[in-house]
This record gives C-alpha cells, sequence and structure tokens, in this order.
C-alpha cells in the first residue's frame, strides 16, 4: 500500500500543485490508515471493502480523534480510492460512499472596524521592523490575505501604479486584489524607507523579510498579530485569519456583491463565502437587541 501512497502523493504535489501542507497532512492519514490496515492483516488497497474503511474511521474517533480530524482523514480516503479507481489498480472504488462527519458551522470571529483600526495602527515607530509590521498589517486586513500567500508574495506580484497586487492561493491558483490607499501607501513607505534595511546577502524577493533577511514565516506573523493585539488593547485572543474574516465582513457590511468578495478572498465556491452572510445576520441580529425598546 505504501508504493500506492507515493504515487498518489506525487499525483497531488506534480499534477495538482497542492500544497506541501496539504500533502503533509494527507500523508499522515493514509499512512496511519496503512498501518492500522496492515495490523489486521490488509497490506494491499485491492483487499479494502467499505466496511473496512468504516471501521478506521470509527476506531479513530474511539482514539479521540475530534470530528474535524476525522472528516479530514475520511477526504483523504475518498481522494485516495477515487485516484487509484481512475488509474485502474483497483476494480471499484470502496470509499465512494463513505460518510462524512457532520461538522457544526462555527462563523468566522472578526474584528469591529474600530478594533481592526486600532489593530493595524498599533506599530507606531518608525524602525525598519515597526514600519515592515505596519504595511504587514494593513496588506492583510486591505487584501484579506491567507498568512501563507503575505509570506510568499514578492516584490514582482505587487503594481503599485495600478493600486492591485497578485496573489498565489490554494491549487497555485492566482488572482488580483486592489490594495486600498492606505495599505499601498505603507506598502511603498516600507519598500523605499525599511526594507532596505533588512537585506542581507540571502535575501529573496519575498515583500515581507526578517531581521536577518529571511521570508517571515506564518508562526511570526501569528506573534506579530498577537503582540500588536495585545498593544492595542484588544483584550481577545486574535489570530492572523480574524484579519481575513473582518476583510470580507468589512466589505460585505459596507454593501460589496458577494461573488466580488469570493474572488477577492479566492474561494473555489460561492458557498464558502456566504458564510460571511451569516455573520452580517448576527450582527444585525445584535443591534436590533441592543437598540429596540423590545428588543
Amino acid at each position: 500500500m505504501q508504493g500506492d501512497i507515493e504515487s498518489f502523493l506525487l499525483y497531488l504535489a506534480t499534477e495538482r500543485g497542492l500544497s506541501t501542507n496539504y500533502q503533509l497532512s494527507t500523508r499522515a492519514s493514509l499512512e496511519r490508515f496503512a498501518q492500522w490496515a496492515a495490523s489486521r492483516g490488509f497490506d494491499s488497497v485491492a483487499n479494502v471493502a467499505p466496511p473496512l474503511l468504516s471501521e478506521f474511521l470509527i476506531f479513530e474517533k474511539k482514539r479521540g480523534l475530534t470530528s474535524t480530524s476525522i472528516k479530514l482523514e475520511a477526504v483523504a480516503l475518498r481522494i485516495f480510492f477515487r485516484f487509484l479507481t481512475t488509474r485502474h489498480r483497483i476494480p471499484s472504488d470502496p470509499a465512494e460512499k463513505l460518510p462524512l462527519p457532520r461538522l457544526p458551522q462555527t462563523l468566522p470571529q472578526p474584528l469591529s472596524q474600530p478594533d481592526m483600526a486600532k489593530l493595524v495602527a498599533a506599530p507606531t515607530g518608525e524602525t525598519p521592523l515597526e514600519v515592515r509590521d505596519r504595511a504587514l498589517l494593513e496588506l492583510l486586513y486591505a487584501c484579506g490575505l491567507r498568512i501563507a500567500e503575505a509570506c510568499s508574495i514578492r516584490l514582482e506580484n505587487l503594481d503599485e501604479e495600478g493600486g492591485v497586487i497578485r496573489v498565489t492561493g490554494k491549487g497555485n491558483k492566482t488572482r488580483m486584489i486592489p490594495i486600498g490607499r492606505a495599505a499601498l501607501e505603507a506598502l511603498k513607505f516600507y519598500l523605499t524607507n525599511a526594507r532596505p534595511k533588512l537585506v542581507s546577502p540571502k535575501t529573496g524577493g519575498e515583500i515581507f523579510i526578517s531581521v536577518r533577511g529571511h521570508a517571515l514565516t506564518p508562526a511570526r506573523i501569528w506573534q506579530l498579530v498577537r503582540y500588536y493585539a495585545k498593544a492595542a488593547g484588544i483584550e481577545e485572543s486574535i489570530h492572523p485569519h480574524q484579519l481575513r474574516h473582518s476583510f470580507a465582513t468589512h466589505l460585505l457590511a459596507g454593501g460589496a456583491d458577494l461573488r466580488i468578495i469570493q474572488e477577492m478572498l479566492g474561494h473555489a465556491s460561492i458557498a464558502t463565502t456566504q458564510i460571511y452572510t451569516q455573520v452580517d445576520r448576527g450582527q444585525l441580529k445584535s443591534v436590533h437587541k441592543k437598540f429596540h425598546p423590545r428588543g
């Protein structure tokens, strides 16, 4: 079974262009299944039947995995066996009707517009790192970027004259996003006055670099967002993805079309973007309850 897993992962990397993190997650799920199946005498994909897959997911649930983790494993099994079927490694797909666990729908938690304004204004100093951090926070909010996207954006992706930036997201899909006046000004100031002071002989083309001249990592961006949230006096625990949620929610509240928001977020399906309409509805209910005399 291990050889089939390796072939499948090569397909994900070369033909589907999926991220390294996705490949690692899928590898972990499939290798857990392969080890579990081998311990029960099933060491070939040809011997796998639907009951075995269901039994594995039940085992994972008893082991303490959350519904989210079990769903990821079920999806990995589904696409793995679909791949094997299309490549004629097995005659039929045992995972075709494998049920996916239902997940409780959790709404995104955006920051309020006043809190968002305080957060992006938190880096007040003029050191190269503080100038960088101001530009980073402005861009995350102005463009609704994922953390990995912010880490990988390069100098050639920025069109200063057009006021847009080219972003490569999930599945290597590229999209163009308007930057906005405030973020563009912060970015220009950083690129002119701060980034040159951080450059080292090993510096690449990434826009956001560390004190040693290396590209910023997702972990570092997490640290920076939390640090500046605390500095801004925002009491709740903040994570970088909330800036993306805030971008979408505030656009929607301002009257932006959902399809346009979908395009800027890089969502493959409008259904993913529609969750923000529920957030906005929730805010409307909250306002009604607070201010209506019979709310």
